[in-house]
């Protein structure tokens, strides 16, 4: 039996997640909580009340589709965020409703450098 890419690629992230400490795995984000809360205050919480985090059919169920529902929002809404203003928003969220694993992209080694071909090299 042969895997497909998307499940290769998919097993391989759960092994990491499972396995690899956090601290070696991904460079930590950094957002600004505060102006993440303000701009969700002043463009998102008209609509989207607390209970929209909660719901059982959330459409956020990890941290790339967190990302992706903040920008589709805010493309929807043409408010032209910067990417800076996408992470804030969604470290945000998942600070204060979701708590998901965040994955950079980037692997770090234990000297906190990123380690070769992790960037495409």
């Amino acid at each position: 039996m042969f895997l497909s890419k998307k499940d290769f690629t998919t097993g391989l992230i759960f092994w990491c997640v499972m396995f690899v400490p956090a601290s070696v795995l991904a460079e930590q984000m950094e957002y600004n909580a505060g102006r993440g809360q303000l701009l969700y205050s002043l463009h998102c919480a008209s609509c989207h009340d607390a209970e929209v985090h909660w719901r059982e059919k959330k459409l956020a169920t990890n941290w790339p589709a967190l990302l992706e529902q903040v920008n589709r929002w805010q493309k929807n809404l043409s408010l032209e965020w910067s990417s800076s203003d996408i992470d804030d928003v969604a470290g945000y969220l998942n600070a204060t409703y979701y708590h998901f694993p965040i994955f950079t992209g980037k692997m770090l080694g234990e000297s906190g450098t990123a380690l070769s071909g992790a960037e495409g090299d």
